[in-house]
């Protein structure tokens, strides 16, 4: 796998979290804690598409 097919696909799934977050954020008796992990997940994610791109 290339860098930058693996890049897309870390943009894809960090835009994906994003919007789980946002859609749990918002539903009625959601979980702090599955929303704290995700952002964490979403975190990491940015985190290595920031080393990559360096």
């Amino acid at each position: 796998m290339s860098v930058s097919s693996h890049l897309e696909q870390l943009k894809r799934k960090h835009e994906s979290l994003s919007k789980l977050v946002e859609e749990e954020q918002r539903a009625p008796g959601s979980s702090d804690l599955e929303i704290a992990e995700m952002k964490k997940q979403k975190l990491k994610i940015k985190e290595e598409i920031s080393r990559l791109s360096a």
